[in-house]
Formats: C-alpha cells, structure tokens, sequence
C-alpha cells in the first residue's frame, strides 16, 4: 500500500490544485501532499533494509535499496522546493511578473512530475520505468515555459526536440535488451521486460543485442541525465525555469536519469563483462566533466552556471559506474545521495539573488552578503560543499571515486578527473566570491528582509549539508552499501 500511496498522494494533489481556486489553497496541497511523502519513503527505506524488496500490484511496483534511495531524495528535493516555492512565487505576484492562471498552472503540474519521477524508481518493468521517463519530459516541460518569454519557449522547444531524440533512443536500447532475452525466456515472456526477472539471465543474454542496446540506452537515459555532448538543453531549461522547477530538475529529475543507465548497466556487465560498459561509462562521464569546466570558468550567468555544474556531478556519477568495483559502485552511491542534498541550496540561494538584484547576470552582482545577509552566506556554504571542499560530504563521495579510478588502474581517467574537479573548483570559487564578497555597485538594492519561506527551505537543506557532511545515520549508512551492492551487481 505504501507504494501505491507514493503516486497518489502527488497526483491527487495535482487534481485538487486544478479544481481550487486561491493561491493559498495550492501552496497547502503541495505543501501538504510532500510532506505526506517523506515518511512514506522513510517507511519504503525502513521495509526495504528489513526485507530486502517490496512489492505491490502484483510485482508491478517494486522497490529494492537502489529505488528507496531514489525515492527517498525525490522526497526529499520536493519538500524542500515546496517550501522554498511559497516565497518565491508570493515575491514574482507582488512584482507583476506572473499571474494566478500561471501560479495554478505549475501547483497542478510540479506533484504531475513528482508523481512520474517516483514512477522511475518504483516501475519493475523497463518498459514502463521508460514511458515514466518520457512523462516526466512532458509535464516539465509545461515548466520550463512557466514565464511566456521568447527565452522561456526556445528553452522549452530545445528541451522537448533534444529530449524526445534521446528518450527515443532509450525506447530503442530497451526493445533490444528485451529482444537480447527472447530466447533464453521461452514462453514465460510475460515478464521478459522485467529487471528482476532480467537481472537473473543476464548471463544469457545475447551479447551483440546487448551491446547495441546498452549503447542506445546511454545515449538515451544519458540526454535525460545531460551528459556531454546531449547536454546542451540544460543552460537554457535551467536559467529560464521557476527556481523551484530547475532545482527538482537538478536535483531530483537527474537521479532519475541515472538510474535507468545504472539498472541498465548491471545487465550489461553480467552479459558482456566489466570492460565494455566500464569504457563507454567512463568515457562520457569524463567527457562531461572537461566539457563543464571551460563553460563554468567563462560564464556570466549564475543561473547557467548550475547546469554546467550539474554536468559535472552527472559525469562524476557515471565515471564511477564505468571505474567499476566496489569502490566505483559505493562513489555512484555516495554522489547521488550527496549531490541531490546539496544541490537545492545552490539553486535557492541564486533565486534569492536573482530576484533581489533583478538579473542573473554575475557582473551586474557584487557584496550578496551586505544586502542579503542569510542568502550571502549560504551562497559560500553551498558552493564550498558543491565543489568538493573537505569537510563537506561531496568530498568523500569524489574522492571515493577517484580511488575506485586509481584501484582500476585507469591513470589518464584519473588525471583528467582531477583536472575537471580542481578546474570547476576555481571557476566556482571566482565567481562566487566575487558576487558575495565583492564591493557593492552604486545603483545596488538596499539590504531587505529575507523571507521566512524561503529561509527555511534553505535552512532544511543546509542543515541536512552539514550533518551529512560529518555523519551518515547508520540506516542511511546501509541501504546505501545495499544499493552500492546493487549497481556492483551483487543484490
């Protein structure tokens, strides 16, 4: 039943915000419906560490400690973009910028996409798992567009046009996986395009099918997780979307895209071996990270700055995978939780910038921290813990990669790692301490007062930066070492 209430709850609540009428009435359901969806995922984590997978509707909706991980940070990122979302709508009505039929238009549609990103993680058959993918693209995009700007459509046709290309590449991966396995199924094909059912032939499958198909599905689900070079629709979606939008975008949606390639992968290496996937892995997760590091020294727009930045993250996960091992596999793990908790913040802190100064330009920005005390700090606190810097938790899931790339003996992967890390460190490091620290402009706004909203979404998230960044509770701490035994192919 659990389960089962993961996807109504949102999309329930999506059907009330449609028929309610005032503004308040759609914070409180969204509001209310996220809230309703953390302990239910706290409860899909609890179950799963008792009995390893859960299951209703007949096997249809199945959770192992890959998908409670997945669902429990979709939870997570929702609650907190809620929150988050109440300030930063309230302060876009009182500047004119949007209107009621706009407001009600993201309230119906943000628990829509919530409810299909739960589906990925939720869904056994691969099938479904790629028609929830596919849905997810269609109630974002909606998003995307919130604000009817020129910028805002051409955002939205790049991300649709890029978008269906690649989830069209994803359909094809997965009717050849299913095709690589007609022969060892038989006549019980009923549950051919199950991965439960899949993960325990792998070994049988045909090896040239799956082949093509892995190389299908990474292009596919690896458009969707913006790796280079099927990136480019993420500066525009990214920049033009409401805050709240690109952070579930950039936090939530990725983990998504992830772990379709991860359940995929696992198949792959049980029938082909560690090292084809392992190169292919590897190759677009490095490529991802150079690709990010020139874009986020040279850019001007903070709010492009997150995309390139979730590139980076997106390419760390996948290097890992490809590094293998159980090092690799536990970095995957790591980043995942880590970056989908931290992320949030960087977005929240750069919306608070953008409405505040009126632009998301960093030349135009100088001394966040004078006219936006809270903002201002936390601003550095997350760009600290975004980059890697120790203590903050991405350092243990970076370097924890790293380690699986030198345990690998993959040198030049490693070097070029590294490069990529340090390069996107600097860059950050720049640009963030001059828009915070620097000297105000002449024309800059007066100091305000920071919405209390906004303030404790951030301050949700900043709380749970820190502590993971000292602390991992010990069932946190286990069903991420099942999970890490998931994707190392050992269930």
């Amino acid at each position: 039943m659990t389960l089962i209430l993961l996807l109504l709850i949102p999309l329930l609540a999506g059907l009330l915000c449609l028929a309610a009428r005032t503004r308040m009435s759609w914070e409180r359901l969204n509001l209310l419906a996220f809230a309703l969806l953390v302990p239910l995922a706290l409860k899909v984590g609890a179950d799963v560490l008792k009995h390893g997978t859960v299951s209703a509707l007949d096997g249809f909706l199945r959770a192992d400690a890959l998908s409670a991980l997945a669902i429990g940070l979709t939870a997570f990122v929702a609650l907190a973009c809620a929150g988050y979302a109440v300030g930063y709508f309230r302060a876009d009505a009182r500047a004119g910028k949007i209107t009621d039929a706009q407001l009600r238009r993201y309230y119906a549609l943000t628990p829509l996409f919530v409810a299909v990103m739960l589906l990925v993680p939720l869904a056994d058959n691969l099938g479904v798992m790629w028609v929830a993918t596919e849905g997810s693209t269609l109630a974002s995009v909606l998003l995307v567009t919130f604000y009817n700007q020129k910028t805002s459509f051409e955002a939205g046709w790049k991300y649709i046009m890029i978008g269906s290309i690649g989830i069209s590449l994803a359909l094809f991966g997965t009717i050849f996986t299913y095709y690589s396995a007609v022969g060892v199924l038989g006549t019980d094909t009923h549950n051919g395009m199950n991965w439960s059912a899949l993960v325990g032939i792998a070994e049988k499958l045909d090896p040239k099918a799956m082949r093509l198909a892995f190389i299908l599905v990474l292009l596919g689900y690896g458009t969707k997780a913006g790796l280079a070079p099927m990136h480019t629709w993420k500066p525009d979606a990214y920049a033009e979307a409401p805050v709240p939008t690109a952070a579930l975008l950039g936090a939530g949606f990725i983990n998504c895209a992830i772990y379709g390639i991860a359940r995929f992968d696992v198949l792959a290496e049980k029938c082909l071996g560690h090292e084809f996937p392992g190169k292919l892995l590897t190759g677009f997760g490095i490529a991802s990270i150079l690709v990010a590091a020139p874009f986020v020294l040279t850019q001007r727009n903070f709010r492009r700055v997150l995309a390139y930045s979730s590139i980076d993250h997106a390419g760390i996960m996948v290097a890992a995978l490809g590094f293998g091992g159980k090092l690799g596999a536990l970095g995957a793990t790591l980043h995942m939780l880590f970056h989908a908790v931290t992320k949030p913040l960087m977005f929240f802190c750069a919306g608070n910038v953008q409405q505040h100064f009126s632009t998301p330009y960093f030349w135009k920005v100088r001394g966040v921290i004078r006219s936006l005390p809270w903002t201002g700090g936390l601003f550095l606190m997350a760009t600290l813990a975004v980059t890697g810097t120790p203590p903050f938790s991405i350092f243990q899931s970076e370097f924890t990669t790293l380690s699986a790339a030198l345990a690998a003996d993959r040198g030049w992967p490693a070097f070029l790692f590294i490069a990529g890390v340090v390069t996107i460190f600097a860059g950050f490091l720049v640009h963030m301490v001059k828009m915070n620290l620097g000297t105000p402009r002449h024309d800059a706004p007066s100091r305000a007062t920071e919405c209390p909203w906004k303030l404790g979404a951030m301050a949700l998230v900043a709380v749970s930066v820190i502590a993971l960044g000292f602390w991992l509770p010990a069932p946190l701490h286990q069903l991420v070492q099942q999970t890490a035994r998931i994707i190392g192919g050992t269930p």
